[in-house]
């Protein structure tokens, strides 16, 4: 039987983009990769973002469609922006909560070990059910803000608290490429290349 641990990666994409902001460093999701494939036997990393319907372009599209080719299942929802009535501000609908969760308990046969990158309350319930099926929950996120990112009955119910801000020098993109320099210079790069094979002009 091997003893090398099986493991998931969960990533609720705007949730760890709001945390990685607020401790003030972009994250560098080649070495984030990485980082958890050195730790075991690293089977799927799921990414989970919402996509804005009806805007000609998103300012994420970039980054997902190079998760996409670099190792990570990408798992989009188109949402719909509104203003809401009572305070008149522009507010977004969708989240990716329930996809996430579904998919999480699917895997749980399979693996070890869950690291759910994300400090929403609202999955306590999911890391309880996965912990009844024998799997252990690692949540990351960060208590080093005012507030704390995390919510703290998530915290409490993980069987390990990662906080994000420890893991800077490990998955902290490089002060001099600054955000999207690499990942989306790669894209830009790739998708000049399929514009020239189509024969579509390429600005």
């Amino acid at each position: 039987m091997s003893s090398i641990e099986k493991i998931a990666l969960f990533i609720d994409g705007s949730n760890l983009y709001a945390t990685s902001k607020a401790l003030g460093f972009d994250i560098d999701y080649r070495r984030l990769l990485g980082e958890f494939q050195s730790r075991g036997s690293l089977l799927r990393a799921f990414y989970y973002t919402t996509i804005i319907e009806d805007q000609e372009y998103s300012s994420i599209r970039p980054l997902i469609d190079w998760l996409d080719y670099n190792g990570y299942t990408v798992v989009t929802k188109l949402t719909k922006e509104f203003v809401d009535a009572t305070t008149g501000r522009r507010k977004v609908k969708g989240r990716m909560d329930v996809d996430l969760a579904v998919r999480a308990m699917e895997l749980a046969e399979h693996v070890d070990q869950i690291v759910l990158f994300s400090g929403d309350g609202d999955f306590r319930s999911l890391v309880e059910s996965l912990q009844r099926r024998g799997v252990r929950v690692t949540v990351v996120s960060t208590l080093s803000t005012q507030p704390p990112m995390v919510a703290d009955d998530l915290r409490r119910q993980a069987d390990i608290f990662i906080d994000l801000a420890d893991l800077k020098q490990k998955v902290g993109r490089d002060p001099v490429e600054r955000p999207g320099s690499r990942e989306m210079r790669q894209t830009s790069q790739f998708l000049a290349r399929g514009a020239i094979s189509r024969g579509d002009p390429v600005e």
